[in-house]
């Protein structure tokens, strides 16, 4: 069964995979797998920009949205027409000459990767470039110009490597996407920087301690600018006790990470 991988963490941004599905589905008549994608208006994959925490704690990641290619794919149950199918491969297609524009697929995804062509009155969405593949394709377009291997396409057995830890969009949704993605944004930074009032200097070498509500630690030391971060928590409610010798021990309680969190510049006193 074919799978797809997206590594959130390797993504810069480029957008090609974006371009390489309008460049190689608009104007273009695969079907019957797939009518043409309109100039605008559909994006059969789409990177989104994703700002993190608060100036001057930033990072910018980004998130891509694709059909699922689910093994229980909700639009299948809701197409009257059985228009929608799964193939032995694992991809999930919609049939344009069977497709009666009733537009209940896309109420049932629980993604929101299904579009509708009014021109055309039919329901539209990724192909995983099927039509390449039978012609002899390794993988879809956008997965052959990636120029950071963030896209990874094939049998599910060979990408077993490269998996580990990966995860599912929406798993209370129990559709069994065939889509799993590594470095998903659905844990939390908490960052700070630490410094002396008094000389107004950075405090290096600090001790901060994480502490979640229940009870698990995590200790790092501040760097050369007084910098922390703590990366990947899950949400939910933290305190962080920072310490140095020769300085009073400072504590922030009932910080919210449910987003990312820039908890500011901490005063450390003598």
């Amino acid at each position: 069964m074919k799978t797809l991988l997206i590594d959130i963490d390797r993504c810069n941004g480029c957008h090609c995979c974006q371009i390489a599905c309008k460049d190689e589905h608009v104007g273009n008549d695969w079907s019957p797998y797939a009518k043409p994608q309109p100039d605008i208006g559909q994006f059969w994959i789409k990177v989104t920009d994703v700002v993190q925490g608060s100036v001057p704690k930033v990072r910018v990641r980004y998130m891509l949205d694709v059909c699922q290619h689910c093994d229980d794919a909700p639009c299948i149950k809701a197409c009257d027409s059985q228009a929608i199918a799964k193939r032995e491969d694992g991809i999930v297609l919609i049939d344009a000459a069977k497709c009666n524009g009733a537009r209940a697929c896309q109420a049932a995804c629980p993604y929101g990767v299904i579009y509708f062509n009014d021109e055309l009155n039919i329901a539209q969405k990724c192909t995983m470039c099927a039509h390449l593949l039978d012609d002899g394709w390794k993988e879809p377009r956008c997965v052959d110009v990636c120029p950071t291997d963030a896209l990874r396409f094939g049998e599910e057995e060979e990408l077993k490597a490269f998996m580990e830890g990966a995860e599912i969009l929406k798993p209370e949704a129990e559709t069994k996407p065939r889509v799993h993605y590594k470095g998903l944004l659905n844990k939390f930074f908490i960052a700070g920087a630490v410094f002396d009032p008094v000389i107004d200097e950075c405090v290096e070498d600090c001790t901060v301690t994480l502490i979640a509500t229940d009870g698990v630690k995590s200790t790092l030391k501040t760097d050369d600018f007084g910098d922390f971060w703590f990366e990947r928590n899950p949400p939910g409610t933290y305190s962080l006790v920072i310490e140095k010798q020769g300085y009073q021990p400072h504590r922030i309680d009932s910080i919210d990470a449910s987003i990312d969190v820039n908890v500011g510049d901490i005063e450390l006193l003598k």
